[in-house]
């Protein structure tokens, strides 16, 4: 038996370390998933005014800015039933559904294709292969043999240095790529393109929010406004002696708008199948538990029930059962709770009891190892993460829940979509579940959610066209006509999964709050009975073609695009070097 080590796994956000546990054979057998840093936002929250809360969680990661502080925003609103007019709700929109796109484009080609596709192959193609190959993918237009050549010589140099930079210290002799060195080199130039692509279609967060990362938000809307007003002819024209968006802005996001579908359709989705096609074998590994929860997100419409007007619906669905998505209360304190019998962290009422968030408690406890790179007890604490269950289960959520409760749902677009997919890769749909069933899910999650763009969007310029200018209600912005005691929820679906903050207010201030991020869910340690969050679970019965190279395990592990830094929030004071992996017999 071996224990390999990574610590911390790279091109993710934050610090992860993964031991696994490998038989004679190379076949992992156990797994542990540890968060090594703390997260002290709800600490820093405490007696803090309620309206300034999402300045702070919007900090907590520097990728999906978006998603905390419109969770947090939502969890004042519904505390305090603040409704927002309907512009708000269509700019809130734009703004997660643009923030996903983003996010989950970079994903792939920045923080997972390097598992998958070989760099080093990829200077050695022949481009003129590489421009018939892109051909055949779509109709994208870089596709010329001179602009491949371009790309591969440009590479070449790079690898010439001796220097790898961002390349280095992965295993390009590894046997696990399979890529031809034609399909490397499209997907290496389609990982330069993403690069400026995602420069360009941010200007719209700017637009709304003020800049980006870190847009602005406001309880009550969107800290936003329209310079525009009718003319004597009904048209719209900039309104004199204001400020604001006006119809150069709107014809920017706009722009922006159609730059992302077309990337995502014609970039973005023929690489992930045509990918997909030479690692089949990857569709029957890394599946994990089998249960998914979605929280829900894009209100389309006004009604105070939310939970039952979005467009990515809120359920759960236990051991693959599509055709019985359950329903999900946030308020309920036997549905959603959190279990800390493998964390640093402790409760008032003891380690063996889980608290609803409402209840929830941020006490760190740290009783781990003391030597750096000593390996971790399965039978103690061994994370900062929490261990959260939904009535008693541990769930996976990101990109592949969602997919599979609009699809157990009846989304027809989502149907659709799922459905050629796996026809075009001649695969039955119990295929999703599995490492490249997540990678799949996401290329499809962008795919619907860039289309809905557009119709959010529409939906905007037509009330805004109507004469509807408002952006914001003022109504409750008095603290002193808010209730002594008040508790609200605050969901998204961040492009990692099911986002929740959960708050309580006394007397105007904070005095309790709690966040569950999607990678709480996915990394979280195992619970009481020895059962392993979605990570350790997925990463069961890997073989290892190299043992020293955890190709596959990184395989897995990106597929479910980590955010430890949502988790988590301390630095390591050792500053040591940027990873280590370790073979231990």
């Amino acid at each position: 038996m071996s224990t390999i080590v990574i610590d911390p796994v790279t091109r993710i956000e934050g610090h992860l370390r993964i031991e696994a546990e490998t038989n004679a054979a190379g076949v992992v057998t156990s797994a542990l998933s540890s968060g090594t840093m703390m997260r002290g936002i709800e600490i820093i929250l405490r007696n803090r005014d309620p309206r300034e809360a999402w300045a702070f969680t919007e900090r907590i990661c520097g990728v999906c800015t978006v998603v905390h502080a419109l969770t947090s925003v939502r969890a004042v609103e519904d505390a305090l039933a603040y409704a927002i007019p309907p512009n708000a709700r269509h700019i809130r929109n734009v703004l997660m559904g643009s923030q996903l796109v983003q996010d989950q484009v970079t994903h792939f080609y920045q923080l997972t294709s390097m598992d998958w596709l070989n760099v080093v192959s990829a200077s050695q193609a022949d481009p003129g292969a590489a421009s018939r190959l892109q051909t055949c993918l779509s109709r994208w237009p870089n596709n010329s043999p001179a602009y491949f050549e371009a790309v591969r010589q440009k590479l070449a140099n790079f690898i010439a240095t001796g220097q790898l930079g961002l390349f280095s210290n992965a295993y390009w002799d590894n046997p696990g790529y399979r890529l031809p060195p034609e399909f490397n080199l499209v997907l290496f130039a389609h990982w330069l393109e993403a690069l400026e692509w995602q420069r360009k279609v941010l200007r719209m967060q700017a637009i709304f929010g003020g800049r980006n990362p870190h847009p602005n938000f406001s309880i009550g809307g969107v800290p936003c406004a329209f310079n525009m007003a009718p003319n004597a002819a009904g048209v719209l024209k900039p309104a004199p002696g204001t400020t604001g968006i006006d119809q150069a802005g709107l014809d920017l996001v706009q722009s922006c708008i159609a730059d992302m579908r077309a990337f995502v359709s014609q970039v973005l989705r023929p690489d992930v199948l045509a990918m997909a096609g030479f690692y089949k074998d990857w569709f029957t590994r890394g599946e994990g538990l089998g249960n998914f929860l979605t929280f829900g997100e894009y209100p389309q419409d006004d009604n105070a029930d939310t939970a039952a007007n979005l467009f990515v619906p809120r359920g759960a669905i236990l051991n693959r059962n599509l055709g019985d998505i359950l329903p999900v209360n946030l308020r309920d304190t036997g549905e959603v709770q959190e279990f800390i019998g493998h964390s640093w962290l402790g409760y008032s009422t003891g380690k063996a009891t889980g608290l609803h968030p409402f209840q929830g408690e941020t006490t760190p406890d740290y009783t781990g190892p003391q030597a750096p790179y000593q390996n971790l007890d399965a039978n103690q604490p061994y994370s900062w993460m929490k261990t959260p269950h939904w009535k008693g289960h541990p769930m996976e959520v990101g990109p592949l829940a969602r997919i599979l409760v609009m699809y157990g749902k009846g989304n027809v677009a989502v149907r659709d979509h799922v459905d050629r997919s796996l026809n075009e890769l001649d695969l039955p749909f119990r295929a999703m579940y599995s490492t490249m069933g997540r990678i799949l899910a996401q290329s499809i999650d962008t795919q619907v959610v860039a289309d809905q763009l557009q119709v959010w969007f529409n939906q905007l310029t037509a009330n805004v066209g109507s004469g509807d200018f408002r952006t914001h209600n003022a109504a409750k912005f008095d603290p002193s006509t808010w209730p002594s005691v008040a508790q609200g929820v605050g969901f998204t679906e961040a492009p990692r999964g099911a986002l929740g903050h959960w708050l309580t207010i006394n007397d105007g201030k904070i005095a309790n709050y709690q966040c569950i991020v999607p990678t709480t869910w996915n990394a979280a340690p195992r619970d009481s009975s020895g059962l392993g969050g979605p990570y350790e679970m997925a990463l069961l019965n890997h073989t290892l073609a190299v043992p020293s190279q955890p190709l596959e395990l990184l395989r897995t592990i990106h597929s479910f695009n980590p955010c430890m830094a949502c988790a988590v929030h301390l630095v390591d004071p050792r500053q040591e070097e940027p990873i280590k992996v370790t073979v231990r017999a």
